[in-house]
């Protein structure tokens, strides 16, 4: 067995994030391959020295393979009118599918098995839905409560357990939006972005350029009013939960070898990546096992990360790992965590999201953290599920 090629990053982008809803949403008459075509056309135009013929696997997440997400990755890649002979996989992995499609795409190249690759997530939250066509097994139900399961229920479970209070969750969202509004204002998205046909409320057709999550200003009085719709007298809110969203994110990899061979350009590598297993009625602390064991792996601790992106599923979720790690401040603002904000303001497309933080770490790396040599990000996943990913500068 040979050694381990090196898979660097040669490009990494997605669309903006667009609620998901049939009258408000700005995708509400663009298909979740509509999606990836755009990100899959997106790299091609990007990087001309590189024709679609010329990738080994083009590798896609979603957290929901069922009616328009049903193979994603194969029939979005042969409606887009790209090659029949491009072999595609279509992962699930709850909400680390588009993380855990590009580690198994870094893996495939560092093994030698491929030389170019695609990596992508996508979800459309409203065209199909969470748990849609869902059927439990009816023995999952004698060892877990069916109450305990859905997200929402586990957010409270760990505002409980991590004593995690309605306003720390508050301060969490309110920054998240800043940071994403700040981040969006100074144009840090461009990089990363691929503008997309939409329509506004009115129907007015436009062109997506922005997230349509992010909030420009918060009623922090209005958010300590609001209820928790997940449990009587809870701490979660509307407020303090990731959105339903829509949108896409793809990252194109490939080995150091042939990306010299080529002439292109690369900054960052995939290192190392991880995933854990926990508890599924505390799902949202996935991260602090998966982290864990990438630091265990690795030798690394937090001192040696630059940026960071955790997926903001929850800010109870999110609040809890950032501090039984140790990654930064108790509570934002952060100085190293979701500096342009998270899902709280971005959004949570299922599948999408692992591979949108990783595109979005790539950017930070590259804009704001020019001299750190590694970045993280990581995300907890429905049903007890989470990754980890390290990021290296060459």
């Amino acid at each position: 067995m040979a050694n381990l090629k090196e898979c660097v990053f040669i490009d990494n982008v997605r669309t903006p994030n667009a609620r998901a809803h049939n009258e408000k949403g700005w995708f509400r008459d663009v298909r979740p391959d509509e999606m990836l075509t755009a990100v899959f056309n997106g790299l091609f135009e990007r990087n001309t020295s590189i024709k679609p013929e010329d990738v080994d696997a083009v590798v896609v997440g979603s957290a929901n393979l069922s009616g328009m997400q049903n193979d994603i990755g194969r029939l979005a890649w042969l409606a887009s009118g790209l090659p029949e002979s491009v072999p595609t996989q279509s992962v699930t992995n709850q909400c680390p599918s588009g993380m855990t499609a590009t580690m198994n795409a870094a893996r495939a190249v560092m093994t030698g098995e491929v030389d170019i690759v695609i990596a992508a997530g996508v979800e459309d939250m409203e065209k199909v839905g969470m748990g849609a066509n869902m059927d439990f097994p009816p023995r999952l139900l004698e060892r877990y409560n069916l109450m305990e399961l859905p997200m929402g229920n586990t957010a409270e479970k760990v505002a409980e357990q991590y004593n995690i209070s309605k306003d720390d969750m508050n301060n969490f969202a309110a920054h998240s939006h800043k940071n994403a509004a700040a981040a969006r204002d100074n144009g840090k998205f461009k990089r990363e972005i691929i503008p997309v046909n939409g329509k506004k409320e009115d129907g007015t057709e436009f062109l997506v350029d922005r997230d349509q999550w992010i909030r420009d200003s918060l009623d922090m009085e209005k958010m300590k009013a609001m209820q928790s719709p997940f449990k009587e007298n809870g701490r979660v809110t509307a407020a303090t939960s990731s959105p339903l969203t829509a949108g896409a994110a793809a990252i194109m990899m490939m080995s150091r070898e042939k990306a010299d061979d080529l002439g292109l350009s690369y900054t960052y590598k995939y290192s190392f990546g991880v995933q854990a297993g926990n508890d599924p009625t505390v799902m949202g602390v996935g991260p602090i096992f998966a982290v864990k064991k990438l630091f265990q792996k690795t030798g690394l601790t937090p001192e040696d990360i630059g940026p960071i992106e955790i997926n903001e599923a929850f800010a109870s979720q999110s609040l809890a790992c950032i501090r039984e790690l140790g990654l930064d401040n108790n509570n934002a603002p952060f100085k190293r965590v979701n500096v342009w904000g998270g899902a709280m303001a971005l959004g949570h497309p299922l599948g999408e999201s692992g591979a949108r933080i990783i595109v979005t770490l790539l950017n930070i790396m590259k804009t704001d953290f020019p001299d750190a040599r590694y970045g993280m990000a990581t995300l907890c996943g429905g049903f007890g599920n989470a990754n980890a990913v390290l990021i290296e500068k060459v």
